[in-house]
Formats: structure tokens, C-alpha cells, sequence
């Protein structure tokens, strides 16, 4: 409940009945506003007010105006009153009143001829006229008479709507045993009519086709006789009438043109992974199955094949189409030139087509005749071809067995078993360790190993089991490991890897945060062995064989481009760890070295981000190669050394050994051992070496061409190359090389402009001298134009009605709380009213009740 409504007091209804003037000279109702201080020749409109008045007109206002849209608020129907004139407030009531009146007079008057039906008015019914409707005149369609206006015969009538016995008349001729004529039965008065029926349809047909025989000679005798009457200029009219027509449009041959296309035929429905897998998983089993029947010399009749479905209209009766069977037709001297078999098939066809042909003229008398086109049966024939084209051609069904014959000897079944133990298993459960994937790869080629992994991705797909999920996510770290032993042996198998790289690609696409992971794992692995043995000796090996075709799987498997990844970054920090931590003692480290840089310029080769350590190390292999080391013109970084005993593994032996030298690619295995027997070789090995150094600088040259640092970068780089490498002693296709890489850093050298400041105007120094402002209005704060005076004017005016809506706004809601309070009091004290009369009629109810009692009480 709420709260209590403030009691009106004394001083309100005696401010009702009162009138203005009273309020007026009432010293109490009048507000006299107080003024700071008089100013001579001002007037003022609020020295005196009426609060109350005030109070009371606002709140009749609001309850005109706000009240009414508060109790008609959420309510969608209204009541207008549409009486005449209810709403002109200049009509007098008694006026209001004569014209209603009047109006509800015409109104009776209008509706006195809804039920006068006379002559003249015409009656309808769904928009048909009655009076037509009565004389049945509706014409009846029949399909067998067409031109007999919907009359019925006597007899037809007679067979189908009684009219027999005594009533109906005899027709003459009928007579009985007796000699006095007799009535005939219902089947020969049907046979009767049928025959009529016929007979009628025939000369119908007959009449028919005269007449159109007679109009097809109308027409031809017209056409002989048309040119005779048409005027001499006609035809040049006609022909100057045919060059006028329009011609078409390309638009409107293309219109047309569509409209005679082929309509777009559905096509299968997609199938999803899901189903694709379970299709596949299916596949597979079957030809596992298969496989192992055909092991164990289980033969099974493989030509029986499954019933065809047959629908409702099929006859049944087992017929057969082969192609053999058909006759070769041609065509000579105007008569059909068939062999023995096919005139003997044609001459059968004939005799049956020439009995059906008798049967079917009594049959259909009158009836359109169809067409005799002979049915190729190419859809047969095309059904027939396609089983073959849809087997598929894949490994796994090259295999499959042969047609057998009823019984196979013993020796053709031993060589099968034996051909089916050779076989793949065609179903393979996931390994649960390394061991059981080594164990199950072990032992096969290499394409062999990858149809066994693909097969077993297919037999575990995640869609098909819950487990499945785990399973192909160890695997990925299984293939990984087996990666890494395969790379780990002598000589590796490089060929295997490579074949089983689309394996590890369908893994990680996936399982991309599994993928992601067990590669982190083996980066973190081997930069941490990295980092103890550079703590402990100082120095650390380049990584194996088996660590770079890791970082060459990272870049296939996982983008290189992005600014920051979790794989392909630690990668990139890796490579360049081992660029700069790695000293340079070997050939086998010189190789190991080239091959980190072709992964690092893989790995920039879409960001083109700057790798520093890439750079640093092309050019101490090239300083590896310069036999002068005295005053080189450029400093060289670590883990290259100015001189030492290792300083020149590039340099050669032999200048001669150049003219034998062909270009060739380093290969992997030279990583981990390389064995060159003679001097010669290990020249030819040097100047590989110097080719791939000088290619990767090409590449890097063309990758950091837009840097603002390019010429600063590979300055150091164009003073080798042009003043101490000994290019004069290598082959041609290296000096070319070698131009070229001169020619693409001195071309982009670029004249760069001295650091000065930016050119600014000077700040003067600050006066001190007053800024006079002239004052109009002493006391209040002026602008200086216009258009200041303007604004702050209407600043002014609009704070001033702002606070005036919020005060307006705060008296709407104080208006409607208490209206709210009122309704919720008048609930209120209804609820207690009621509850009140309950209890005292419960109360008169219990008195009587106990007044009744004591009686019976007294009584007894």
C-alpha cells in the first residue's frame, strides 16, 4: 500500500468557490516577488503573482491533457461517436436532433422496395439471369456426338432411365413365339445402340474428311485464280512491304534463342566429409573381405547379380535385347537388302504385324492412328556400356578377382591365395605407438608405406568413431618421428619423404592445433640442445639432416607470412640462431650453412622481412672463397673469422679444374658425409658451393631491392665481388653471374639529401603590452562583435528553456505519481471495503448460526 493522500484542506474549497477578484484583493493568495534594487523606467510583469491560481490552471491542464493519454496508454480501441453533428459545437441540441431524425426517415424510405419483385427488375444468380436459367436451353456435352446440340436419342434415353414393360411401345417387327410382337431385352437394345453409335461415328468421319478435301481444293483453286485478280503493281508492293518489315534484333535472337535451350537438368546431391568417409570406410572393408576370402581359396560365384527392380507395368516376360541379334538393314535399288536371318525376322514381324493389324481395324474403328517408329533400345544399349566406365581405376581395385567358372583346380587356387597374401590389407586400425606405425610400415616401398597410411586415415576418420579423433592426432606426431629416422639413416631416403609429405599435409589441415604443437615440441626440443651445448663448449654443430627437413616441413605445412605464428616463428629465430652460433669447419658445414639460407629466403620470400643473419653469412662464404685476405675493404661477423687455418675451404686448388666444371645442385646427404676422392672433385664441389652463394644473392638482391638500406646493405657484398673474388678463374656462367649481381646493386644507388631541421617561422617573443577592450554594458560580460552578442543570447535562451522542460518535466511525473498513489489508495479501500462486508456477513451467518443452535440447545 502506499501512502496516504494529503487531506484537502479549508483554504482549498473556499479557493473554488471564489472568484478572480476575490483571489486578487485576498492578501494571502498574492505573492509579492522582492527586487534587488529599483531601476528608473523599467517595468516589471512579475512583481506580484498568484501562485495558487498558477497551480490550479496547470493542474486542470494536465489532467486534460496528460491524465487522459496516461489511462488510454497500451489501449488500442476507441469509442468515437459518430452521431451527426455530436462534435460541432454550433449546432443547438434541438437542432442536432431534427436532422438525425430526418436523416433515420430517409433512411426507412430507401429500403421500402427491397421485397417488391416486379416485372421489370431482373433476378440473378451468380451473375446469371433467372428468368434464362428457367428455360434449360444449357447445351450438353457429349464426347461421342459432337454435332447434335446435346439432344439425347429415344433409345438411349429409354436404356438408362426405365420407360420398359407396359408403358413402353413395341417397334415394329418385334414379335414373340406367337406370331404378336414381343419386347426386346436390355442387351440387345445396348448392342443395338452401340451399333448405332458406330455407325453414326462413322459417317460423321466420312462427312468430315469430304469436307476438308473440298477445302483443300477451294484452296488451290483459289491460288490458280488469285493472281488473275490481284492488280499488275501487287507483287512489287508486297515485295517493297517485306523489305520494310523490321528486321530483329540481336536481343530479341537471343530471346528466342533461350527459349529452345535444354532447361539445366538437378544434379546429385553433395555428400558431406561424413558420408564421404563412410562410403570410403565401406569400400574398404568389402575389398578387405574380398581379399581375405579369396586367401583362405573360399571361390564364389562373383557374376550372380542382384535382381533388378521392376515396376508395376512390367510384363515379365523375360525378354532380352542382344546386340548380336540385331539384323544389318540397307538400302539398294529401291529395296531393302537384309541377310537370311534378319528377312527371316522381318518376314515373322510382318505375319504378326499383319494379324494384330486385322484385329486392330475391328478393334478401333475411327481411332487416330499412332506412329509405327521402331524403338532402338539405345538406352539400353547405353546402360549396358556405362557399367563398365563407372568401376574405378584405383590401386586398390586393380586387383580384384577374376571372373571364376563354376570350379577352379587346385593349383589356380593355391596361386591365388597366394596372390591375395601378397595383397595390402585394405583396412588398417591406427597405430597406438611408434612402434606399431614403424612395424607397420617396415618392410614396403614407399608407395606402398603411402597407400597404407592413406588407408588407415580413411578406416579411422574422426566421423566415424569418437575415438578416432586421438588416434590420427598421435599419428601425426608418429609420421613425424619416422620422418626424422628416415632422414637419420645412410644414405637417407629422401625419395620416401618426399612421398609421404601429402600424408603429414591432410594430417595437419585436420588437426591444425595438434599439427601445430608436436612440431613446436621438436623446435623447442632441438633449441634447447643447441643452447646447453653452446653454455657448455661455446660452439655448437650445425643441426642434421633430419632437423632441416623439419624446418622445410614447417614452411609447407604452416603460412610464413604472417607477422607473428607460433611454428613458423621459432623456425625463423631458429635458422637464424644457427647462422650466427654454428662455426663454419667443413665443407659438410658450409653445405649445411647454404641449405638454412634457401629455407630462410623461403621463409621472407611473401613477408620479405629483413633477416640480417642471412646476409652476414652469404658473405663470409663468399670471403671463404678469396684467397687474399690482407686488406679486405669489409669486416666479416661471426661465425666467420678474418684469417685462420678454415678461412679458405672455398678456395681452389686448381684454377684448371674450372673448364670441367657443370653447374649442379647441392645435394642433402652432403650434409652429413661427403666423399670426394680426388682434388678435382672437391674444386668442383667449391665452385657448387660459390654458385648456390651467389644465386641466393640474386634472390635476396631482387627481395630487399625496395628496402631504404639496400645500397648501405650490400655495399659490403659489391666490394668483394668486385675487388677481391677471384672471378676471373671460374667458369663463364658464374662471371655472368656475377655481373649481374654487380649490375643490380650499383643500379639502385640513390643520392640521399643531408639531415637540417625542419624549417619553421619564428616565434616572436611575448609583449607586454594591455589589450584594451571596450565595455558597453558595466556588469555583464559582453561579446565584442554581432554575432558573439547573437550567440550568447540564444546560449542564454536555450539554457533558459531547458531548465524550464525540466521543470515542466519534473511536475508531469509528480502529477502522475500521485495519480498512480490515488489509484492504488481507491484499489486499496475498495479490497478493504469488500473485505469488511465479507467478514460481517460471515459474522451474521456464525450469530445465526449459534442463535439456532441454542434454540435446538434449549429445546432438547
Amino acid at each position: 500500500m502506499g501512502k496516504l493522500p494529503k487531506k484537502k484542506n479549508l483554504a482549498d474549497k473556499v479557493r473554488k468557490t471564489k472568484t478572480s477578484t476575490q483571489i486578487k484583493n485576498n492578501p494571502f493568495e498574492v505573492k509579492i516577488n522582492r527586487k534587488k534594487f529599483d531601476i528608473l523606467g523599467r517595468k516589471s510583469k512579475h512583481d506580484v503573482g498568484l501562485p495558487g491560481v498558477s497551480r490550479s490552471k496547470a493542474i486542470n491542464k494536465r489532467k486534460e491533457t496528460l491524465l487522459k493519454e496516461y489511462k488510454t496508454k497500451d489501449k488500442a480501441n476507441k469509442f468515437i461517436d459518430r452521431r451527426f453533428g455530436e462534435y460541432d459545437t454550433k449546432m443547438d441540441p434541438e437542432e442536432k436532433i431534427l436532422q438525425r431524425f430526418s436523416m433515420e426517415r430517409q433512411r426507412t424510405q430507401d429500403k421500402k422496395n427491397m421485397y417488391n419483385l416486379n416485372e421489370e427488375e431482373e433476378l440473378t444468380h451468380y451473375g446469371q439471369s433467372l428468368s434464362e436459367m428457367e428455360k434449360l436451353n444449357d447445351m450438353v456435352d457429349s464426347d461421342d456426338d459432337a454435332d447434335e446440340k446435346g439432344m439425347l436419342s429415344a433409345e438411349l434415353t429409354a436404356s438408362h432411365f426405365g420407360g420398359g414393360g407396359l408403358l413402353r411401345r413395341k417397334t415394329h417387327g418385334e414379335t414373340d413365339n406367337g406370331g404378336n410382337q414381343r419386347a426386346k431385352s436390355r442387351q440387345e437394345l445396348i448392342e443395338e445402340l452401340i451399333l448405332k453409335s458406330k455407325q453414326e461415328k462413322r459417317e460423321r468421319q466420312n462427312q468430315k474428311e469430304e469436307s476438308q478435301v473440298l477445302t483443300e481444293k477451294l484452296d488451290q483453286d483459289w491460288k490458280s485464280i488469285q493472281g488473275l485478280l490481284a492488280h499488275k503493281n501487287a507483287p512489287k508492293a508486297d515485295r517493297h512491304e517485306e523489305e520494310d518489315k523490321p528486321k530483329l534484333d540481336e536481343y530479341d535472337m537471343m530471346v528466342r534463342e533461350l527459349g529452345f535451350e535444354m532447361k539445366a537438368q538437378p544434379s546429385e546431391k553433395m555428400k558431406t566429409p561424413e558420408e564421404v568417409a563412410m562410403e570410403e570406410r565401406e569400400r574398404l572393408q568389402k575389398l578387405e573381405a574380398d581379399r581375405l576370402r579369396r586367401m583362405t581359396g573360399d571361390v564364389r560365384e562373383d557374376c550372380a547379380k542382384t535382381q533388378a527392380h521392376m515396376s508395376a507395368d512390367d510384363l515379365n516376360d523375360g525378354f532380352v535385347l542382344d546386340g548380336d541379334d540385331k539384323p544389318t538393314l540397307a538400302y539398294q535399288d529401291g529395296k531393302w537388302n537384309i541377310n537370311e536371318e534378319g528377312a527371316k525376322i522381318e518376314g515373322d514381324d510382318e505375319e504378326e504385324e499383319g494379324g494384330e493389324g486385322e484385329s486392330g481395324e475391328e478393334e478401333s474403328d475411327g481411332e487416330e492412328e499412332e506412329g509405327s517408329d521402331e524403338d532402338s533400345y539405345s538406352d539400353l544399349d547405353s546402360e549396358q556400356e556405362s557399367e563398365g566406365g563407372e568401376e574405378e581405376a584405383e590401386e586398390e581395385e586393380k586387383d580384384e578377382a577374376p571372373a571364376t567358372k563354376s570350379q577352379l583346380s587346385e593349383e589356380e587356387r593355391k596361386a591365388q591365395a597366394e596372390a591375395a597374401k601378397a595383397e595390402l590389407p585394405y583396412t588398417f586400425k591406427a597405430p597406438e605407438s611408434y612402434s606399431d606405425l614403424k612395424g607397420l610400415l617396415q618392410g614396403h616401398p614407399a608407395d606402398h608405406q603411402c597407400v597404407i597410411l592413406a588407408r588407415t586415415q580413411k578406416c579411422n576418420h574422426p566421423s566415424l568413431a569418437v575415438g578416432n579423433k586421438l588416434k590420427l592426432q598421435k599419428l601425426f606426431g608418429f609420421l613425424l618421428e619416422y620422418v626424422g629416422e628416415l632422414a637419420s639413416r645412410s644414405p637417407p631416403e629422401l625419395s620416401t619423404i618426399d612421398k609421404m609429405i601429402p600424408q603429414l599435409y591432410g594430417l595437419c589441415q585436420l588437426f591444425p592445433e595438434a599439427a601445430s604443437k608436436a612440431m613446436q615440441m621438436t623446435l623447442v626440443d632441438s633449441a634447447h640442445s643447441m643452447e646447453e651445448v653452446l653454455e657448455v663448449k661455446g660452439r655448437a654443430a650445425f643441426p642434421q639432416l633430419d632437423m632441416l627437413i623439419y624446418l622445410k616441413i614447417t614452411a609447407l605445412l604452416f603460412p610464413t607470412s604472417d607477422f607473428r605464428h607460433p611454428v613458423t616463428t621459432p623456425a625463423l629465430l631458429y635458422i637464424s640462431q644457427a647462422l650466427t652460433k654454428c662455426p663454419v669447419m667443413s665443407l659438410e658445414d658450409v653445405t649445411s650453412g647454404l641449405v638454412l639460407c634457401c629455407l630462410a629466403v623461403e621463409y621472407v620470400s611473401f613477408s620479405k622481412r629483413f633477416c640480417p643473419e642471412l646476409i652476414n653469412f652469404l658473405l663470409g662464404v663468399l670471403h671463404l672463397a678469396v684467397q687474399d685476405k690482407t686488406s679486405p675493404g669489409y669486416s666479416v661477423v661471426p661465425p666467420f673469422r678474418q684469417n685462420g687455418k678454415v678461412s679458405d675451404l672455398l678456395v681452389l686448388s686448381d684454377p684448371e679444374s674450372s673448364q670441367t666444371w657443370s653447374k649442379k645442385t647441392l645435394p642433402l646427404s652432403a650434409t652429413q658425409t661427403l666423399k670426394l676422392t680426388t682434388d678435382l672433385d672437391t674444386d668442383h664441389y667449391r665452385l657448387s658451393a660459390v654458385a648456390t652463394c651467389m644465386d641466393l644473392l640474386k634472390r635476396c638482391s631482387s627481395l630487399y631491392r625496395e628496402l631504404a638500406s639496400y645500397s648501405h646493405v650490400f655495399q659490403p657484398i659489391a666490394t668483394l665481388l668486385s675487388k677481391h673474388l677471384p672471378i676471373k678463374t671460374y667458369p663463364a656462367a658464374l662471371q655472368d653471374l656475377h655481373g649481374e649481381i654487380l649490375a643490380a646493386i650499383s643500379g639502385s644507388r640513390t643520392s640521399r639529401p643531408l639531415l637540417v631541421f625542419e624549417k619553421k617561422k619564428p616565434i616572436p617573443f611575448k609583449l607586454f603590452t594591455p589589450k584594451i577592450v571596450e565595455v558597453l554594458d558595466y556588469g555583464k560580460r559582453r561579446g565584442n562583435t554581432k554575432e558573439e552578442r547573437e550567440k550568447e543570447r540564444l546560449n542564454h535562451k536555450y539554457k533558459k528553456e531547458f531548465k524550464g522542460a525540466l521543470r515542466e518535466i519534473r511536475k508531469d511525473t509528480r502529477f502522475l505519481a500521485r495519480e498512480k498513489l490515488n489509484e492504488v489508495m481507491g484499489r486499496d479501500a475498495e479490497r478493504k471495503r469488500k473485505v469488511k462486508e465479507l467478514f460481517g456477513s460471515l459474522a451474521t451467518q456464525e450469530g445465526e448460526w449459534k442463535a439456532l443452535k441454542r434454540r435446538k440447545n434449549s429445546r432438547h
